[in-house]
């Protein structure tokens, strides 16, 4: 049930990373495996700062804040 519930949000992440990127992204299906990335990146990032996420909203902004990392992370290889 974990990995359904990390590929919902991860599907949410990356089409709101889509919407916050503006045309930076991979298009739909991209961006939703990029989502589901960064939210596993996301949490990574938030249990090295001992940040928490303890419902859908704090999750959601979780992979969001890997997505958009992983994103820029990702553009600074590409011009590279």
């Amino acid at each position: 049930m974990d990995y359904v519930y990390l590929l919902v949000v991860g599907i949410i992440a990356g089409w709101l990373t889509g919407l916050v990127l503006k045309g930076k992204g991979f298009g739909l299906i991209g961006n939703a495996i990029v989502g589901c990335l960064g939210a596993l990146f996301g949490a990574f990032l938030f249990r090295l700062l001992g940040i928490a996420a303890y419902n859908l909203a704090g999750s959601v902004l979780m992979a969001l804040t890997g997505a958009v990392a992983l994103l820029y992370v990702i553009g600074l290889v590409r011009r590279a």
